[in-house]
């Protein structure tokens, strides 16, 4: 990387971490891009350049989760399946849930504000929805592009961000609710698992209506 790249990167790096403590301390919805410049010292037009709407300054990592989880599929081995893949990297990703697993408490902090900030906030809920989609359109092309099957394909990538949604929001309700947050990297893992056994087995054996739904 040259001296000019890793300029920008370092400027990139300062207006996220400004971004950052402004939305734990204060909540997103407010605080102004103007606000932002002011305390990163650098004009409004050069957070444009680097994120184009405030929303990306708070979920670029999620975009960047999303980028790696493609290119992972993209980059399996000839004859893996898929789900192997999306399993294997959701699964084994670490991240914040490990380390409050092993007594971060830098790490706990971190992931309650983010959480917190997030259910403070429709514009970020929004944000966060619009990533799911894109990644799932991105996941789709990945795969049509080893099947020639864009309609399964579309479908298949809805099920598997599915499953990485539901990861999502399990851990988001425990950490908000503190409810045993030094199992949370266990229980989603065992969650997940749960949930592409299912899709691995496929669904037309799954949740029959029981004859008691009958009864009054």
């Amino acid at each position: 990387m040259g001296l000019r790249e890793r300029k920008k990167e370092l400027t990139r790096q300062q207006i996220m971490e400004t971004a950052w403590r402004l939305f734990s301390e204060r909540g997103f919805d407010r605080v102004t891009v103007t606000e932002i410049a002011r305390e990163a010292q650098v004009g409004p037009a050069t957070i444009f350049n680097y994120f184009p709407a405030k929303e990306d300054l708070f979920y670029s990592g999620l975009d960047e989760f999303g980028a790696r989880l493609v290119a992972a599929v993209s980059g399996r081995a000839a004859g893996e399946p898929v789900i192997a893949a999306v399993r294997r990297f959701l699964l084994e990703s670490g991240g914040l849930l490990e380390a409050i697993a092993e007594g971060d408490e830098e790490a706990l902090s971190r992931a309650r504000a983010v959480h917190r900030v997030i259910s403070e906030s429709t514009a970020l809920q929004a944000r966060e929805a619009q990533a799911f989609t894109r990644l799932t359109a991105d996941l789709g092309r990945a795969i049509a592009a080893d099947t020639g099957d864009e309609t399964t394909a579309r479908v298949a990538a809805g099920a598997l961000v599915g499953v990485h949604r539901a990861m999502v929001d399990l851990a988001r309700v425990r950490v908000l609710s503190d409810d045993r947050v030094r199992d949370l990297a266990g229980d989603v893992r065992r969650y997940g698992e749960r949930a592409f056994t299912l899709l691995a087995g496929g669904l037309q054996d799954y949740a029959p209506r029981s004859p008691r739904a009958d009864r009054p």
